[in-house]
């Protein structure tokens, strides 16, 4: 049963994107992968082509003319993504993603600013990249990390934070966007209690910044984090927003060229902000393309997108909710949630229900989406994962709910009465 619904032209987006037109095992590829990375439309490839055909040359030290050329489109980029994001160019460091972003915040804030017995408030939902990172401070420190939990429906159990805060509480972090449950979380609320707890808030916008309006100085956060080839870009480049008093204050992560104004036999300076922690040659290429990305973002408009998504969302929550066994997880409401579904039917493994739509040219999740132990909350050993993004289509939906259903036919599953449920209680 297709759903018409339209925000704007999906099939003239599409012919942007040239690899959605290949086949996989002899089917027309559907790709519903998009929470590990997106698909680059020509505008962006063809950027890096020009690129290194045009003026490939390292930056900020060279005077001749591609040195030149590189630094000015390397700066400029800066200046767009920074404007997209909602911050100040000097409050925008280059980073290789998520995970370098917060690292860095880890090693050049929290281990000269934290000391034992200091405590840092998480979430269950978070991507392992913003629970590592804590654990390992958490080793080296002896500082407490602590988690909020969710509710039956997938939410934050708000109510935590104000029980979990103590005086020794220094960092509260937390997803934007749950790359599981589709959860999008009430990060500006969560900023306003650690401001007022005396914590520095950090917020990962990797599920975020790709699919809906960022606005980082509305959102209030001490630190943001996000990823380029999750928002069009290219992998191997990213951006860690940062409110300006705190980067100065911060030493450097990596030592080497470029983060310094001069070094001596008895000492060196650092370099200003935001290239006191851009250490060595950067991803060039990574940062100047970023910002195209962003421009083909902008062009088809992040409100639009945001509503393309949550109809592609709602079509896929109320087809798979056909499916006998079909437990999806997460909020009910696409509203509350991004373009993320995470399903199993019955108990066929998702490893299983991933192969088998793969030989029908459907691209998927499957595990525990490095989110282990949102996974061990669910207690299910692992969920499959449909994602999506401006390029997909309710007819691609339909194709995949067919193949979910060739996945029961497979596993010889019986046809049980009812209907699939939202997120059990536990």
């Amino acid at each position: 049963m297709l759903r018409a619904f339209k925000v704007y032209d999906v099939e003239k987006v599409r012919q942007d994107f040239p690899i959605l037109s290949r086949k996989v095992n002899g089917k027309q590829l559907v790709y519903f992968d998009n929470a590990a990375t997106a698909q680059k439309p020509n505008a962006v490839i063809e950027a890096i082509e020009q690129y290194y055909k045009g003026y490939n040359a390292n930056i900020h030290r060279g005077i001749h003319r591609l040195a030149e050329e590189a630094t000015l489109a390397y700066e400029d980029s800066r200046r767009k993504v920074a404007k997209f994001a909602g911050v100040k160019p000097q409050e925008l460091v280059f980073t290789r993603g998520t995970t370098e972003s917060l690292n860095l915040i880890m090693y050049a804030y929290a281990m000269t600013h934290l000391k034992k017995g200091d405590e840092i408030i998480a979430t269950v939902m978070e991507h392992h990249s913003n629970i590592v990172p804590w654990f390992l401070l958490q080793s080296r420190l002896g500082v407490k990390v602590k988690f909020v939990d969710i509710d039956d429906g997938g939410k934050l159990r708000m109510e935590q934070y104000e029980q979990m805060i103590t005086d020794k509480t220094k960092i509260i972090t937390v997803t934007h966007a749950s790359n599981v449950l589709g959860t999008i979380n009430p990060v500006k609320d969560i900023c306003k209690i650690a401001k007022k707890a005396g914590a520095i808030s950090i917020v990962d916008g990797a599920q975020a910044v790709p699919h809906m309006e960022v606005d980082i100085k509305e959102i209030g956060c001490d630190f943001y984090c996000f990823s380029g080839h999750k928002m069009l870009g290219p992998t191997g480049i990213g951006a860690l927003a940062g409110r300006q008093y705190l980067l100065e204050e911060m030493e450097p992560f990596h030592g080497g060229g470029e983060m310094i104004r001069e070094v001596h036999l008895d000492g060196a300076k650092w370099n200003d902000l935001p290239w006191k922690f851009e250490a060595g040659t950067p991803n060039i290429e990574g940062g100047i393309i970023l910002s195209k990305a962003a421009e083909y973002l902008q062009s088809l408009g992040m409100d639009k997108i945001r509503k393309h998504e949550e109809m592609i969302t709602a079509y896929a929550m109320e087809r798979l909710s056909e499916i006998p066994d079909a437990v999806i997880y997460g909020p009910e409401s696409p509203k509350e949630r991004g373009g993320v579904v995470s399903f199993n039917v019955a108990d066929i493994h998702p490893h299983d229900m991933a192969t088998i739509l793969d030989s029908e040219g459907i691209a998927i999740r499957s595990g525990h989406h490095c989110a282990q132990p949102l996974i061990e909350r669910l207690k299910v050993p692992g969920t499959s994962r449909a994602s999506f993004y401006l390029y997909n289509t309710p007819q691609e939906v339909d194709l995949f709910i067919e193949a979910v259903k060739q996945a029961r036919k497979v596993f010889k599953l019986p046809e049980p009465k009812g209907s699939g449920n939202q997120l059990p209680a536990h």
